[in-house]
């Protein structure tokens, strides 16, 4: 991740360009890995930071931290937020938590809770806000997905005819599983994706915003409901997935505001992606419109209840407009972010 210059051009930006921010503050590093955004926040001139990270990583931080004469600002502390102690509350909390799609991974509510346990009133987050977006697209991808599928299912039924045929074993009792299994995989689970701006149909719109320092952990956890509408905006052809991507902000917060307010995005861009890329939701089958129609939405977020780290994407998607394919019936989906 250190390689993501717009990952971590964004965190450098953010930190030394509000150096009035961190100048003589005690700042909380959380998950700090490398030591990094630590290290920046010495360079802006922190007078203490706190560098926890929770695995073995933490050796290499503090060699880091030692090679670049910053040891007697930055104390790494190997630990989780939910066990550690702290001598004092800080100014600023600095954590790189994003995952697929914003939420994936669940490390917003580790954040949330050195929120509640450490920082001091009127202190600040750094991102302090979070933004999540869809977009209609067009892909190939889509096509793709079902050959490959149809090859998996291929494959299988050649492997039943070997094994039946060399050591007389039918395994054909499993094939149901199998394919639900594969079906599962290539049909209703995300794809992380390069995806370029022209691939999108319409604008992305914002169907769920964050400030940092308001959310509850409690809020986090539940699931996430919104409604949003999709416009379409160039339809030469159907709607083959949906683009789902994040920004963060780094604005301070309302009693020491940035002077410099940065953002970090993970949209489409022609420059390339960031190691977030975006996630891609395929349609099978693709959803036909016309230039003008909309893609009324409800959007379902949760944590699988199989592993909470991961998620669940539910969309209920119907298309509204006065072209021919403006329909009543919505159409049920679901996808995993694995």
């Amino acid at each position: 991740m250190l390689e993501d210059h717009k990952r971590t051009g964004a965190y450098y930006n953010a930190v030394i360009q509000n150096r009035r921010q961190f100048k003589d503050k005690v700042v909380l590093d959380v998950g700090t890995g490398s030591g990094i955004l630590a290290i920046f926040s010495a360079m802006a001139g922190a007078k203490k930071v706190y560098a926890v990270e929770a695995t073995d990583m933490a050796k290499h931080a503090r060699t880091l931290v030692a090679h670049n004469k910053f040891d007697g600002v930055i104390e790494v502390v190997q630990g989780t937020i939910e066990t550690i102690e702290l001598p004092e509350k800080v100014d600023i909390i600095i954590s790189e938590w994003m995952g697929y799609f914003l939420l994936r991974e669940s490390m917003l509510d580790s954040v949330l809770l050195a929120r509640n346990r450490f920082l001091k009133p009127g202190g600040a987050l750094y991102p302090s806000h979070a933004r999540m977006y869809l977009a209609p697209m067009r892909t190939n991808a889509s096509a793709g997905r079902i050959n490959d599928f149809q090859n998996s299912m291929y494959g299988w039924s050649e492997f039943l005819k070997e094994m039946k045929g060399f050591y007389q074993v039918d395994l054909d009792c499993l094939s149901e599983a199998y394919r639900s299994e594969q079906k599962e995989y290539y049909m209703s689970t995300s794809a992380w994706g390069n995806v370029h701006p022209s691939q999108l149909m319409g604008p992305g719109a914002c169907f769920k915003k964050y400030d940092l320092h308001s959310v509850t952990i409690d809020e986090l956890k539940a699931d996430l409901l919104a409604e949003v509408s999709l416009p379409i905006v160039d339809a030469c052809g159907p709607v083959d997935a949906f683009c789902g991507w994040f920004d963060v902000e780094f604005k301070g917060s309302g009693q020491n505001p940035a002077d410099d307010p940065m953002k970090l995005s993970t949209a489409p861009d022609a420059t390339g992606p960031t190691h977030w890329g975006q996630q891609v939701f395929m349609l099978h089958p693709s959803i036909d419109v016309a230039s003008g129609d909309s893609l009324t939405t409800k959007v379902k977020v949760a944590r699988q209840k199989v592993n909470h780290r991961l998620l669940e994407l539910d969309i209920e998607v119907k298309v509204t407009g006065n072209s021919i394919h403006a329909t009543g019936e919505p159409r049920q989906l679901n996808w995993h972010i694995d």
